[in-house]
Order: C-alpha cells, then sequence, then structure tokens
C-alpha cells in the first residue's frame, strides 16, 4: 500500500469536509457526544454540514500557520491531518490537532504511516493530545506505539494535563525531518 499525504488546498477541501462528519461521529462514541436536534455533532445549533464546514475555512485561510493534509491510500482518500502552529498551539511549535483514518484502511499500518509522513514535513517540538479514559485505549495505544516508534523512545514525554476544562493524555516529542 502506497499511503501519501498531501497538503490539501480551496480546490480540495471539500473531500476533507466530507470525512469530517465520520470522524466526529467516531469522537462521539469516546467523548460521550450526541448530535444536536438537527442531526449534526455540534454543541450549537449548527442546521446543516454546509453550515458546519463555514467554522472549518480558518484551515485554508492561514496557509503558513494551519496546515490540512489529506491522507490517501493507492491514491483513495483514506483520512485527514490537521496541524496548527503557533499561535494555535499549547507551547510546542507544531499541535496534531485531528488526525482521522477511515474504518477500511484501519488496522493496516496506514495511521502510523501516515502520521510519520506528517511529522517529517515539520521539524521541531510536536505536540498530540487525546482523550485518557478507557473509552479510549485504542487511541491512546496507538498514540504511544506511533510517538515511540517514530521518536525512538527518544525526546518522548506522556503526561496527563488539564487543557480546555478536560482532561488530556498529551505526548510530546521532536521531529528532526523536515
Amino acid at each position: 500500500m502506497d499511503v501519501t499525504v498531501e497538503l490539501t488546498d480551496t480546490s480540495n477541501k471539500f473531500i476533507i469536509n466530507n470525512i469530517y462528519p465520520l470522524y466526529l461521529h467516531d469522537l462521539s462514541g469516546i467523548w460521550g457526544w450526541k448530535p444536536n436536534s438537527y442531526g449534526i455533532f455540534e454543541e450549537d445549533d449548527t442546521k446543516t454540514l454546509n453550515d458546519q464546514n463555514k467554522v472549518f475555512d480558518i484551515w485554508w485561510e492561514k496557509p503558513s500557520i494551519l496546515f490540512p493534509y489529506l491522507i490517501r491510500v493507492d491514491g483513495i482518500t483514506a483520512g485527514f491531518a490537521l496541524v496548527a502552529t503557533p499561535p494555535y498551539t499549547f507551547g510546542s511549535d507544531f499541535y496534531m490537532n485531528e488526525f482521522f483514518i477511515m474504518k477500511p484502511f484501519r488496522g493496516k499500518n496506514v495511521a502510523e504511516k501516515a502520521a510519520a509522513l506528517v511529522f517529517d514535513k515539520h521539524a521541531g517540538s510536536w505536540e498530540i493530545q487525546t482523550n485518557p479514559t478507557d473509552r479510549n485505549k485504542r487511541t491512546q495505544a496507538f498514540w504511544r506505539k506511533t510517538v515511540n516508534h517514530y521518536a525512538s523512545g527518544i525526546h518522548a514525554q506522556e503526561l496527563v494535563e488539564l487543557r480546555d476544562d478536560n482532561e488530556k493524555l498529551v505526548f510530546q516529542f521532536d521531529s528532526k525531518k523536515s
């Protein structure tokens, strides 16, 4: 399988917009979210996916600060990675804001390869946050394995902190490639 990551722009952002609701649906099982009265996974009264996508436009309005990547396997859309830099980080150079692989591509090493490709594009300090509860054991294990493998166990740190009024499992490490 040929795993690639490509930086998206306004001409192909719709692909990430198409799969973003699948990501939110997956997260609902981890965070205990319910859809709003219109069937959208948002806290407010967002009525349509089109309205939800408008909030997302910031990812394509700040090209040197926010990096929306499309993940493909053999040319087929498999997921996305959204990478932020300051001022949208928590003290690191890079922050993995969102990372998603669709179910048909899970368990095939696609996610680990894609994450490493994204890390390689940005040299510096990284941070990843995830839910620390038992409902999220699979994701915790994925990031623990992926970060330790990528950073070779060196310069990798794992801690639990309160962020945005929620406890988060935080992974910090350095990427030297770029």
